[in-house]
């Protein structure tokens, strides 16, 4: 279009207000709206307004527990996150924007889970959802977040109802099922520990969290030609330790059981190890990583080394010994902003989970929104952060990864790397 055309056309309003013989101080005003419109743009970095995003900031909010029995969880994946965001803080956020994560307890009580969500979504005004905690919580928190077309990201969870085939558009997960876990564990233990099928039970919550980790079970069974039928299911209630019932199940069983596979909370892992341990010499524990190892392997060391030694816990994160490029940046940066927190597997993931979020956000932005972030995210591939394995979504696929790392505590409380196949 011609230039001069274009300035015509925006001068002719004024021509016309002159011709009227409006003052000139008027005519002034008009000349600056109109000087205002031909100078120079400054960069565009916000669109309509967003919930939760300002020029200077983006909230986040997490639901997880804070208090109560599985409170280290809502920590540790809390302290995550916050490791990774002041790093990009610290480098000029995103776009200028600085990160800023807001909790809410919800004590792992899917009871208490909407007046976490709501206090976060009405109260704090969150842009979206990052690491929440828990499976029985996450069935409630999740709807809440699609109801609202909020953003559910990275939650520590490996529960089938946030893995629809096809998957929500709002839902993303870093981590593998916990179904996964489980099915990594039976396999482990026929194949490598040559264990029979029979010879293997199943310690769980009893809750959704419970039913996942033994729908996984149940499906490496059946690979095997063992029906689900024959899967020995022991349970125990969710924010208790309460496992005599368990317990005594197990004592009463006729065919000689070598290895026991827990869906279960670090306490109530620890306590049912701790009462059945010296009665059944050489038993196999795993556990998968919503125990929460450290927390785990603190509880067994104050029990005295038998109990620490040879305990399983599978894995969604490469192990915190290691020396991949990953591992050592986290523990920098954990270092720096939380000196004399300990590296631990749920902070590690956390530390994941946001970075992969950011990488999202940093190709969205500056037009900031949750519907350019969920495309942003579908189109996330081959993302290579120095886990020895890399990350992916995309519209069918919403789990970044699904790579499980197994592990095995020594007698000194310390988990050392182990191959799972």
């Amino acid at each position: 279009m011609n230039i001069d055309w274009q300035l015509k056309r925006k001068l002719a309003p004024v021509h016309t207000v002159l011709a009227r013989g409006v003052s000139l101080v008027a005519c002034g005003g008009m000349l600056a709206m109109f000087a205002a419109t031909v100078a120079p743009a400054a960069p565009a970095t916000t669109g309509p307004a967003v919930r939760g995003i300002t020029d200077r900031e983006i909230r986040l909010g997490i639901a997880a527990p804070f208090s109560g029995a599985s409170k280290e969880l809502g920590q540790q994946m809390k302290l995550g996150l916050d490791t990774a965001f002041n790093r990009v803080n610290d480098a000029g956020g995103i776009d200028g924007r600085m990160l800023r994560l807001i909790a809410a307890d919800d004590g792992y009580e899917p009871t208490r889970t909407p007046e976490a969500m709501a206090q976060l979504y009405d109260k704090e005004q969150v842009f979206c959802m990052i690491g929440n905690v828990g499976t029985p919580t996450a069935l409630v928190a999740a709807p809440y977040a699609l109801e609202r077309r909020m953003l559910f990201f990275g939650a520590l969870s490996g529960a089938p109802a946030l893995r629809h085939d096809p998957p929500d558009r709002y839902i993303f997960n870093y981590r593998p099922s916990t179904a996964e876990e489980t099915d990594a564990a039976v396999r482990y233990l026929v194949k490598v520990r040559r264990l029979q099928p029979r010879q293997i039970v199943v310690f769980t919550q009893q809750d959704a969290f419970g039913d996942s980790g033994f729908a996984g079970v149940a499906k490496a069974m059946r690979a095997l030609g063992i029906g689900e039928n024959a899967v020995i299911r022991l349970n125990y209630k969710r924010n208790s330790v309460d496992v005599d019932e368990a317990v005594n199940q197990l004592k009463a069983m006729k065919i000689p059981i070598k290895a026991v596979i827990m869906a279960a909370t670090y306490r109530a892992g620890a306590k049912f190890i701790e009462k059945t341990h010296d009665q059944f010499p050489g038993m196999i524990y795993t556990n998968v990583s919503f125990v929460g190892a450290t927390a785990l392997a603190e509880e067994l060391k104050l029990l005295g080394p038998r109990y620490t030694k040879g305990v399983i816990v599978t894995q969604v994160v490469p192990a915190v010994d290691g020396y991949s490029s990953a591992i050592l940046e986290y523990k920098a940066a954990l270092a720096k902003y939380f000196p004399g927190e300990a590296p631990d597997y749920i902070s590690l993931e956390g530390y994941v989970v946001g970075n992969v979020l950011v990488q999202a956000m940093r190709q969205a932005s500056p037009q900031l929104d949750t519907e350019r972030l969920v495309d942003s995210l579908e189109a996330l591939r081959q993302l290579d952060m120095g886990l020895g394995t890399v990350l992916s979504f995309g519209r069918s696929e919403h789990q970044a990864s699904h790579k499980v790392w197994g592990t095995a505590l020594d007698e000194n409380g310390r988990y050392q790397a182990i191959d799972l196949e």
